[in-house]
């Protein structure tokens, strides 16, 4: 069986000796050693000023926008995770959706130009498989308006944007470590922004509002995570450049073996830089894909339609959904490929073998 995706799990030695000092420290949780060092050598990892390490990454989008106080309509993507939007309903907003680009499938910031009014309060991107938005034309856009941008970077730890962490980005940029992303920590999320009152605000909203033991800065929810997750993240920080050369050795071989053959790719955002996190690739027709998928299936490999429906289209939602023609055509036709260390060379013949048959 080849899944779309395994986790990185480090030597279990490792991992097992910062789980004895756990046992012996008897610190489970609320902010314990490893945990503080966790967020401590992210943020030097990344060289960003602020990092707060959440329960996952859906509460970390949940306190974003609740840390920025928006109340209203929200500027988002429908080419995503349904945390995304889901985040956005959660907290009392509206989603307004407006289509991608073509080339790098990350909203597209003509779109949002035209949808920007005095009732949208704020905008919430995401770095789609890890390719950088259109960061300088969207912020300008946010700026005009007066309104934040929120970025989802759940596919993002790794990806660099003029030479910077993407996740440095935009008044408030959250992100993922469950156990499918390129920087796990089984479980987990995080929080990065320069703005020092935001980073304060959010700590205490992480903590159920705990300024100490006995006072309280607002109310707040539990979004801390555990000692133990701490850990995995700690060991897996130490691999995280050997993960991202072999996951890049993947998608080379990819490119290669499909050199010559009608397969398209999401475009690169000009001065980004990926890290590797998906292979995607978009064929002529759905009836093509859903081919390929057969013959994959069928020989016990497993791909992933992602993001199939697009998120406008999900009959959970109940308010106008509108049209838009680019996410339509580009859904039903993306396709993510096998990508983890450890996926052999020979599995990736095969699999680009059947593809082509």
């Amino acid at each position: 069986m080849i899944p779309v995706t395994k986790p990185f799990l480090p030597p279990i030695e490792e991992y097992k000796e910062l789980i004895d000092g756990i046992w012996e420290r008897n610190f489970l949780t609320n902010y314990g050693p490893l945990f503080n060092q966790f967020e401590a050598n992210v943020k030097a990892y990344l060289n960003v000023e602020n990092f707060l390490y959440t329960g996952n990454g859906t509460i970390a989008l949940q306190l974003a926008i609740k840390a920025l106080g928006l109340r209203g309509k929200i500027i988002t993507t429908p080419f995503s995770y349904i945390a995304t939007t889901s985040s956005i309903l959660w907290e009392g907003c509206e989603p307004v959706f407006v289509d991608i680009d073509p080339d790098t499938l990350n909203i597209d910031p003509k779109e949002i130009a035209k949808r920007l009014d005095k009732d949208i309060v704020g905008i919430l991107a995401t770095h789609v498989y890890g390719n950088p938005c259109d960061i300088d034309a969207i912020e300008d856009l946010a700026k005009q308006a007066g309104v934040p941008v929120i970025y989802d970077g759940a596919h993002a730890f790794g990806s660099t944007y003029k030479g910077k962490s993407l996740l440095s980005y935009g008044d408030i940029t959250t992100t993922s470590f469950h156990a499918t992303k390129i920087m796990q920590t089984v479980e987990g999320g995080g929080i990065f922004t320069s703005n020092e009152a935001l980073n304060k605000r959010m700590f205490y909203m992480r903590n159920f509002g705990h300024k100490d033991f006995i006072g309280f800065s607002e109310i707040g929810i539990n979004a801390k995570n555990s000692e133990f997750h701490a850990a995995m993240g700690l060991i897996n920080l130490r691999y995280f450049d050997e993960i991202l050369s072999k996951r890049k050795n993947i998608c080379d071989q990819y490119d290669r073996l499909f050199s010559g053959f009608t397969i398209d790719k999401p475009k690169i955002q000009k001065e980004g830089q990926l890290n590797w996190s998906y292979y995607p690739i978009i064929f002529e027709t759905e009836k093509a894909l859903l081919e390929v998928v057969k013959r994959l299936e069928s020989n016990d490999i497993s791909p992933r339609r992602y993001f199939y429906p697009a998120l406008h289209q999900i009959d959970i939602l109940e308010f106008p959904i509108p049209k838009l023609p680019i996410v339509e055509s580009i859904s039903p036709r993306v396709l993510c490929l096998p990508l983890y260390v450890g996926l052999a060379s020979n599995q990736i013949n095969q699999i680009v073998d059947l593809i082509e048959a």
